[in-house]
């Protein structure tokens, strides 16, 4: 079996299982957040349940539109703070105390190699990147999960995404990201696990291999799976003392296809709206003026996002007539961009820095775009109205493309700067 197998098997009490199969598995993490919260919540209380399954199993996080900017907002904080009260949930973290929930989720020690996690957020499949089968589910979905501890799924035929290769200078993990999105689409995984593997992704930071899973909903796919290595298990023994069992896929385990990489020359890659696989190498894109960059969210909100935006803006400052937000995905990650010296670079050339939270990646607030702006952004999704007003245009870029293009106020390729310097 590959990895996804094993561990959807041991879920459901099963020796093995294969594609297809209709499992019932015990959920290991239940996650939600401000916006999804509060319909899991009512639905909840639809069902007439009186209590959580396990409320240390459960965590609350508040990200999307943080701090409150209505009244209505400010009610769905409510509502989510009053349930955690009720159920005596200590994995809370509201304003000021985390951050975006597909970093605070694995920073505090919520996410172990092994274990099956839901959370009522589709890009909940970041975990993968430590070898869990994490997935997005709805919101009544997680009212069922918060009554019984226990979900359905059908197995996923897994295509494994075999990477070779060393980067060149500025080029990254979101480079390669948008590459494979744009080369299996945006329809082309849909219901399936996508295992990430090869010697790019062994050499890869824990940063850079969330990055890749958390794009995976990106392809329709239900999971991104990493391998767990010694990276892994540093990282989380480092933030948490629970036990845990981590699993690999066997040498013959069967994949649907095998996607093979090589990433040697890969160059900054730029997804174009209004379809997140609809990506290009920066050479072809080039020249597009911005007028918005945003550098952030659960896909590039992290401390060597920010280190490699910093290097290409330090002793630059941002073209008249262009925005940067920068908004780190976590306090601990603003601490330690702070303590680094890399907000002073920001700031200093011309950036507004934002408290930790999912800003205007979604278009809730923070930075919304008006009719004909163009906006590059280090997000995932660059849909239709994704980030403000439904004639916006949002081009999907690494950190450092972002920076760049936002020296030059028109998409540039990162070494240009290099170049230049």
């Amino acid at each position: 079996m590959n990895i996804i197998e094993k561990i959807l098997a041991r879920a459901s009490s099963k020796r093995e299982v294969s594609p297809g199969e209709i499992v019932e598995a015990s959920i290991d993490v239940a996650m939600i957040h401000d916006l999804t919260g509060p319909l899991a919540i009512k639905s909840f209380r639809e069902i007439g349940a009186k209590k959580v399954w396990n409320n240390k199993r459960t965590v609350v996080i508040l990200d999307h539109i943080v701090p409150a900017s209505s009244v209505r907002s400010a009610t769905l904080h409510k509502i989510v703070r009053n349930f955690v009260e009720e159920h005596n949930i200590k994995n809370f973290y509201d304003v000021g105390l985390g951050g975006v929930c597909h970093q605070i989720m694995p920073e505090k020690g919520h996410v172990r190699p092994g274990e099956t996690i839901v959370g009522a957020d589709s890009h909940t499949c970041t975990y993968g990147a430590f070898g869990a089968f994490a997935t997005g589910i709805g919101s009544t979905e997680m009212a069922a999960v918060f009554v019984t501890g226990k979900l359905w799924f059908r197995v996923p035929e897994v295509i494994k995404v075999n990477v070779t290769g060393s980067f060149q200078k500025l080029v990254t993990a979101k480079d390669l990201t948008l590459n494979v999105v744009g080369k299996i689409g945006a329809d082309g995984a849909i219901y399936k696990g996508i295992e990430f593997g090869g010697s790019t992704i062994r050499n890869m930071s824990i940063d850079g291999r969330m990055v890749l899973c958390n794009m995976a909903v990106e392809m329709g796919g239900k999971a991104g799976i990493i391998e767990p290595d010694e990276k892994t298990l540093d990282y989380v023994k480092g933030r948490t003392d629970k036990a845990f069992n981590p699993v690999k896929s066997d040498p013959d385990a069967t994949y649907e296809r095998v996607l093979d990489i090589d990433i040697s020359e890969l160059e900054p890659q730029v997804s174009v709206p209004h379809s997140v696989d609809n990506v290009k190498p920066v050479s072809e894109v080039e020249d597009v003026e911005v007028d918005q960059a945003f550098i952030g969210s659960c896909t590039n909100g992290r401390l060597e996002d920010l280190r490699s935006a910093a290097w290409v803006l330090k002793g630059k400052k941002i073209a008249k007539g262009v925005r940067l937000l920068v908004i780190p995905a976590s306090q601990e990650i603003y601490l330690n961009a702070l303590n680094e010296g890399l907000i002073k670079t920001f700031m200093k050339a011309g950036a507004t820095i934002g408290n930790p939270n999912c800003g205007p990646c979604l278009g809730g607030h923070m930075g919304l775009l008006a009719e004909e702006e163009v906006c590059i952004s280090s997000s995932n999704r660059n849909f239709v109205g994704r980030m403000g007003s439904t004639k916006s245009y949002v081009y999907l870029a690494s950190p450092a493309t972002v920076a760049a293009s936002a020296v030059t106020g028109k998409i540039t390729d990162p070494r240009r700067l290099m170049e230049e310097a």
